[in-house]
């Protein structure tokens, strides 16, 4: 597909190739892209050694993914078929409550499911803003349209304008939680042992500045509790404000 004489770039804008060996596909290649990034992170993404791992030449991969910037953006698009977005009430035949708040409930449960998956795959957040046109794929067209309809139930006249805040918090949050859980893992201990760890130089480092100083005090805090107690406040504060642009009933 092209737009005068320039192609537009995105794997969305074009065909897939059909395989040039059996065991090779765009999904094969997406799926094992998606594992390296897992497990090494992006600076350990290149084509060459995401042939290597599938035994299959730099040239065989090209017919499938022109471009390392392609590839990300099927792999986030793969990651986005992982998120859990409920049905709105009409849809899942849900006795919802008479004045409609238990939309927060289904926005809630989505939000979580995408942080879950970000903190699944650290690189994710980080890399959204600039996978190309990866919300074009359709697991991200999906989540959009699932995501708008819920928040259309409860009266929103812009979704999208309601997605667009949502879906920024828990980036950023997702953001920050994941380079966190990144030291952690490099550190190859648990997330309670490397706080406990840390938590005498933060001590150091605040004394005298009250206001934060405080949050390491407590030498038994349970730092994963800690990250979603904060993330569950944003989040109320967000629908808080988002529920109160909703029209009132007459």
């Amino acid at each position: 597909m092209t737009t005068g004489t320039n192609p537009v770039p995105s794997v969305w804008a074009r065909q897939p190739a059909e395989p040039d060996q059996p065991a090779l596909s765009r999904a094969v290649i997406v799926r094992e892209a998606v594992a390296l990034l897992d497990a090494e992170g992006m600076e350990a993404l290149s084509m060459r050694k995401l042939g290597a791992r599938l035994r299959a030449g730099a040239t065989s991969l090209y017919r499938h993914v022109a471009t390392k910037d392609e590839l990300m953006e099927l792999a986030v698009d793969e990651i986005f078929g992982e998120i859990v977005v409920p049905d709105p009430p009409d849809a899942a035949g849900d006795d919802w409550a008479a004045d409609g708040s238990d939309w927060r409930a289904g926005v809630v449960a989505a939000a979580e499911s995408f942080r879950a998956t970000t903190l699944r795959h650290p690189w994710l957040a980080a890399v959204l803003g600039q996978a190309g046109l990866a919300y074009l794929g359709p697991n991200l067209v999906a989540f959009s349209d699932r995501l708008a309809a819920l928040f259309a139930s409860a009266g929103f006249a812009e979704p999208n304008c309601a997605i667009d805040t949502i879906l920024s918090y828990v980036i950023g949050m997702g953001t920050t939680e994941a380079a966190w859980l990144t030291a952690v893992a490099r550190s190859g201990e648990t997330e309670t042992a490397f706080f406990a760890r840390l938590r005498p130089a933060a001590q150091r480092a605040t004394a005298g500045h009250e206001h934060v100083a405080s949050a390491y005090e407590d030498e038994h805090i349970d730092p994963a509790e800690v990250r979603d107690t904060k993330f569950a406040y944003g989040l109320d504060v967000i629908l808080d404000g988002l529920t109160a642009r909703l029209p009132r009933a007459d």
